[in-house]
């Protein structure tokens, strides 16, 4: 018998330093994809962006609900085999989505196809890509090698791109050596959670940085596995899952407080701090 998430509304996440927090312990982050640096305080029992929970699973999704050391998770996975993936980022009069939701509104009957989609790289205040974005095979930022303050400059950083079925996610250095043609999306961000089944040398095993967080990492058998937290984590913590549980060689954080996820499948839509592009996956057609 099919069962179904039940959803409930919330709040939306505050992330701005000037919004009042709730009373909770505060955490470190530098994670507003501009690379500013602000302490927040987290909820006392945050719940998934402020959107929904989690109450039972639905055999259709293709996120299910994940633990690892005590923090609850929701774990997709994207397969060659059934889905294709792409980026979007603005509409066709080129005005940012800036939310999941506003992407699900603008695309219509295509929402139909939708697997699930997430945020993806980090992003200025404005919304726009803060290094490579390739959309549909065309490349409308550069990779960014620079250095900086902020999480998207922790090298090594790195690019979540592909083609056709054909998924990866590596460091800016190994792409910008290595990658010749240019592939059908990508999205930079960083730091690289897992590289070359090592951990990032900068991440402590559990830091005291807490937020809710994202990323992505693919495996060896090509399947895109994106994870993200429903309650604050450390970097060591997603990264160690990646590891340890997923087994990826490479992973990459895509970003934290920001992160939300859409699950047509749950009818799950996250709400919250406005984002920057987005990681769209989508169900092959028979054959297709």
């Amino acid at each position: 018998m099919q069962r179904k998430f039940l959803s409930v509304a919330a709040g939306a996440l505050a992330l701005a330093s000037c919004n009042q927090q709730p009373a909770g312990e505060p955490v470190m982050r530098t994670e507003i994809g501009s690379g500013e640096m602000e302490e927040i305080a987290a909820a006392p029992s945050p719940q998934p962006n402020g959107s929904t929970k989690v109450e039972e699973v639905n055999v259709n999704s293709d996120c299910k609900p994940a633990n690892f050391e005590g923090v609850a998770l929701t774990h997709c996975i994207a397969d060659p085999s059934k889905h294709r993936i792409t980026t979007a980022y603005q509409d066709k009069a080129g005005k940012p989505f800036r939310s999941l939701r506003a992407y699900a509104d603008a695309i219509g009957r295509e929402a139909d196809n939708v697997a699930f989609a997430m945020n993806a790289g980090m992003f200025d205040k404005k919304g726009a890509p803060l290094g490579y974005y390739v959309e549909k095979s065309k490349r409308t930022v550069e990779l960014n090698r620079g250095d900086g303050a902020g999480n998207f400059h922790m090298k090594p950083n790195g690019v979540f791109y592909g083609s056709g079925g054909a998924w990866r996610s590596t460091s800016t250095e190994w792409f910008f050596k290595t990658v010749r043609d240019r592939p059908q999306f990508g999205t930079q961000s960083g730091p690289m959670l897992v590289t070359g089944s090592n951990l990032h040398p900068e991440i402590a095993e559990n830091g005291p940085s807490r937020a809710i967080r994202n990323g992505v990492g693919v495996d060896a058998a090509g399947k895109a596995h994106f994870v993200l937290s429903e309650a604050p984590i450390s970097f060591g913590q997603l990264a160690r899952y990646f590891k340890d549980e997923l087994k990826v060689q490479n992973a990459l954080y895509l970003d934290g407080s920001v992160s939300a996820l859409w699950d047509p499948a749950t009818e799950r839509l996250d709400v919250g701090a406005p984002i920057g592009p987005i990681i769209v996956v989508t169900n092959r057609e028979a054959g297709g």
